[in-house]
């Protein structure tokens, strides 16, 4: 029954309502890393970066070298990964927001904080710290990215896409920055671009995970499960693969429940 379901034709996403949509990308892509700076694509970090294997025992060990020196931007900024990766989003914020004061032109540390604020869905507060983290004669394409996907959030889509632009000036067709560019397109409801998009960066031979999984995401809203679920198995463990095509589904059966409950008569 589930599984027919899944197989029938879907009424076309591009009738959802805008949060139901905004909330399929973010819970699809929240469970692709530690944090949800991440979510479109990666927030300004590097891609990929290594979750901790034992998260709560380095947050007291970091806890413990921010303590013994409170304005060092290194240990805060160790310290506010920790935090996040329990899922601690506001202290991360708040330890950053602490030390920034006292290192009002650490770009590193702005660019942590203000990857946290995102992280916490501040995003203008977000959009303003990262814009103090590089200048226009020296740009950082990780942080134009980060910025992109912050408008994004904001429902600023056009604007966004001059960030991700600017960054692939730089870096010609990064995977990361096309995965937000590409995601840009799924949250202003253009399927087509957006598909055109994330296979240009699937197609790089350095594209990650996060990239396969936004593109699937993109198939998997157009009815095209098959392709999408192929896309999901590839260079995973069956496991981890059974777990995000089970994802993929459950985010997909979602919106067409919120595609139902939209067209009920009022």
């Amino acid at each position: 029954m589930f599984q027919l379901l899944l197989q029938q034709d879907r009424v076309s996403p591009r009738f959802a309502p805008m949060a139901v949509w905004a909330a399929l990308v973010l819970g699809l892509c929240s469970c692709q890393t530690a944090s949800t700076s991440d979510v479109t694509g990666s927030l300004g970090e590097k891609a990929e970066t290594p979750v901790l294997a034992e998260p709560r025992a380095d947050t007291e060990l970091h806890r413990e070298r921010f303590r013994a020196n409170p304005k060092d931007a290194d240990a805060a900024l160790q310290y506010a990964r920790a935090l996040r990766a329990t899922g601690q989003q506001s202290q991360a914020v708040a330890v950053l927001e602490q030390v920034s004061i006292a290192n009002p032109d650490n770009k590193a540390l702005l660019a942590g904080y203000g990857r946290a604020l995102a992280d916490n869905g501040n995003f203008q507060q977000a959009f303003d710290v990262l814009t103090r983290a590089h200048t226009p004669d020296d740009p950082d394409w990780r942080i134009l990215s980060a910025q992109g996907a912050v408008l994004d959030q904001l429902g600023r889509y056009e604007e966004a896409r001059q960030y991700y632009a600017s960054a692939l000036k730089i870096v010609p067709e990064e995977p990361s920055v096309l995965s937000n560019l590409g995601l840009s397109y799924v949250l202003a409801k253009d399927l087509t671009k957006a598909e055109e998009i994330l296979r240009r960066a699937h197609a790089r031979p350095d594209a990650g995970q996060r990239v396969a999984q936004n593109l699937a995401l993109v198939l998997g809203l157009q009815g095209h499960l098959a392709e999408a679920e192929t896309i999901l198995k590839a260079n995973r463990p069956p496991e981890e693969a059974a777990a995000k095509i089970a994802h993929l589904r459950r985010m997909l059966s979602r919106t067409d429940n919120a595609h139902a409950e939209a067209a009920k008569p009022k």
